[in-house]
């Protein structure tokens, strides 16, 4: 049966269209240096978000319209099933992520959630050989359920450790399955609300022990997709212990996983951590971490995570800079982990909001492109640093220098010079090369 019977395919049509539902920026086809659209973005659709969430709010019950909602239990995963590859198929989107109690509900026991879930994966695993949409990633929901109250691989019961491990056991092997191309660690409740009954240490130990057990068990059944930690602020716990991607970057350094894992970035995870996207994108970046995306947009008027779809043109150009700058997402894409507002309850609502963030990282895609082939900040970065390239800076560099060298050189110096950043003339230069694209026709 068909979910979304007022929906055709969405195609692209150009600014000029007027069709709302219809590609204004996103030519999956067009080329962009040397790769398509398509190929530089990446594009998914969040499962939870889409086919899961119902509108509800701290406040509020939920709101959503869907057509598969008069179904329930196993018969209502599997009609989301069914309107899911729909909408892939009309939005074109070539993958999808899910938790595991997306697809399938748990059951009274473990081995009742395995049986419901293999159902499921099979009827997928149909879908996904006439469809072009593939996993993206896939991971376990260890934050829901009463039993992770205290967390789950950071949990002061081992019962708990020990049924977190079964959940990613199974979901490496789903992943395995269904050809996942990445598989992703989310620490929803792994933190403390308070040190007065917390053992840190044990926690963090215990979180390196789960991890180290994740990577040898992707080895045993040959799982080659990359393991992505996605770190997050704040929700659920007050000190979450992936708080942002220098503090995980950081435990897994010292626990000697850094050379498994790189991370998933998620852009209203950034800003609740106080940082932008961009600042999140480039810590990755810089040390070769940079794995996926989710991408959607927080409200800075809101002090949660608002999961708003992305339509901020200055944060996709930015995200898109350091993504080109990284040469790519490799085996990640950009995950549109983001729900149409509780006000947006139609089925309908579900397309415009995800050709909205299609179109606004196309943008971003084509802005940061210009940027980068014209040069425009790297040559401004280069004079700006330029004082390293020679002379006592270039010494600095190439560890010529220690402290004895360097106070003999500054003890002659009479005037130190400085130069403008002229940040507000390069913010002026971002300016207009968005408007140079988003006017084209």
């Amino acid at each position: 049966m068909a979910y979304f019977e007022n929906v055709d395919k969405v195609v692209y049509e150009g600014p000029a269209s007027e069709n709302p539902l219809a590609f204004k920026f996103y030519n999956p086809e067009e080329k962009v240096g040397d790769k398509t659209m398509e190929e530089h973005l990446r594009f998914s659709v969040a499962y939870w978000h889409t086919f899961v969430g119902d509108g509800a709010d701290p406040f509020g019950v939920g709101t959503a319209i869907r057509p598969w909602n008069r179904y329930s239990g196993m018969d209502l995963a599997k009609a989301r099933v069914e309107a899911a590859f729909e909408l892939f198929d009309k939005l074109n989107i070539p993958f999808f992520c899910f938790h595991d109690v997306d697809i399938a509900p748990e059951g009274a026991t473990l081995k009742e959630t395995y049986q419901n879930l293999d159902t499921i994966v099979d009827m997928i695993e149909e879908y996904m050989k006439t469809s072009k949409t593939k996993l993206l990633w896939n991971t376990a929901n260890l934050f829901t359920h009463p039993r992770f109250v205290h967390g789950a691989a950071t949990s002061c019961n081992a019962d708990v450790f020990a049924y977190a491990a079964a959940k990613v056991k199974k979901g490496l092997e789903i992943a395995k399955r269904l050809g996942a191309e990445n598989y992703v660690f989310w620490g929803g409740r792994e933190g403390y609300e308070t040190l007065l009954n917390t053992n840190m240490k044990l926690e963090l130990d215990n979180l390196a022990r789960f991890l180290h057990m994740a990577v040898d068990y992707a080895k045993e059944i040959g799982f080659d997709g990359q393991f992505l930690i996605e770190p997050k602020p704040k929700e659920p716990t007050k000190h979450q212990y992936d708080f942002d991607v220098a503090t995980a970057l950081a435990f897994l350094q010292t626990y000697g996983l850094k050379d498994y894992f790189k991370f998933n970035i998620e852009a209203n995870h950034a800003t609740l951590a106080g940082h932008t996207f961009e600042h999140e994108l480039r810590v990755a970046r810089i040390h070769g971490m940079l794995g996926s995306v989710d991408a959607n947009q927080g409200d800075p008027l809101l002090g949660w995570d608002t999961d708003e779809f992305p339509t901020d043109l200055y944060s996709t150009t930015l995200a898109m800079y350091e993504i080109l700058q990284n040469g790519g997402l490799g085996k990640g894409g950009l995950n549109f982990d983001a729900k149409v507002r509780r006000g947006s309850f139609e089925p309908e609502d579900l397309f415009y909001a995800h050709i909205a963030g299609m179109d606004s990282f196309a943008i971003g895609l084509k802005v940061a492109y210009r940027l980068i082939e014209d040069r425009v900040f790297e040559s401004v970065v280069e004079e700006r640093y330029k004082s390293y390239t020679e002379g006592i800076g270039r010494d600095i560099i190439d560890g010529k220098a220690d402290f004895h060298t360097l106070e003999a050189y500054a003890l002659n110096l009479r005037d130190i010079s400085n130069r403008s950043g002229r940040q507000e003339r390069l913010k002026t230069l971002l300016n207009q090369y968005l408007l140079e694209v988003c006017v084209a026709r």
